[in-house]
């Protein structure tokens, strides 16, 4: 008999020891579940995407207004020329088209830095946009010169319809287009109805200077 109650005492003592590690392994995994779940609540939420903007680059005829501080004889207003180049104060001709606003202030402090200033806090800010053009003529119901949207770009299509569309004696599929690259002209023969056909066709782009003429139907 003492042998048997010496087995059921072992047996719930067994029993205690098992229920008490259960609750000791039940309690440690809901402490680390709430700390996990307090890290997660502190971690930083991911910024959004920053959105990137089309930079404009100088171009010819950009008007640029130039000043240094606490150096008002260097203060000028100029516009860039048909090569892009400015006329600045002691710098004289430097060429700014195809810099950014950024980039073009960053040339000129160095050249004044470099020579004649220490540490000169200069100022480019943009007076005024080129107006950029391209022509349309021929089989159109406006022909003429038309400027381009500010920040936009044109295709052949836009440009047609731009100048009221075709006329009833136009020839879509005969279009020629002339202009100058690195100084010398090329002239492109486009098919303007089968670009309006095929939606998959990549837009014809036009650029500034550009001259279409539509062609006559023959009868």
């Amino acid at each position: 008999m003492k042998t048997v109650k010496n087995n059921k005492q072992r047996l719930f003592r067994w029993g205690w020891t098992k229920v008490a590690s259960l609750w000791c392994c039940i309690w440690i995994l809901a402490v680390m579940g709430q700390h996990v779940g307090d890290l997660r609540a502190t971690e930083p939420i991911p910024a959004a995407t920053e959105t990137i903007s089309v930079v404009r680059r100088l171009q010819p005829n950009d008007v640029l207004e130039m000043t240094v501080y606490q150096e008002p004889d260097l203060t000028t207003k100029v516009t860039l020329d048909g090569r892009g180049m400015a006329e600045l104060p002691l710098i004289g001709s430097l060429k700014l088209a195809g810099l950014t606003l950024s980039q073009a202030t960053a040339t000129v402090h160095d050249l004044y830095d470099k020579d004649y200033l220490v540490n000169p806090k200069v100022t480019i800010q943009l007076e005024q946009m080129a107006i950029q053009r391209f022509t349309v003529l021929g089989q159109v119901q406006r022909p003429g010169s038309f400027e381009f949207p500010p920040n936009e770009s044109i295709n052949l299509l836009q440009s047609i319809a731009m100048s009221g569309g075709y006329t009833r004696l136009a020839a879509p599929s005969k279009v020629t287009l002339q202009r100058v690259v690195h100084g010398s002209l090329s002239v492109y023969e486009l098919d303007a109805a089968d670009m309006a056909k095929d939606k998959k066709n990549k837009p014809f782009e036009i650029l500034p200077g550009d001259i279409i003429t539509i062609g006559e139907r023959v009868f």
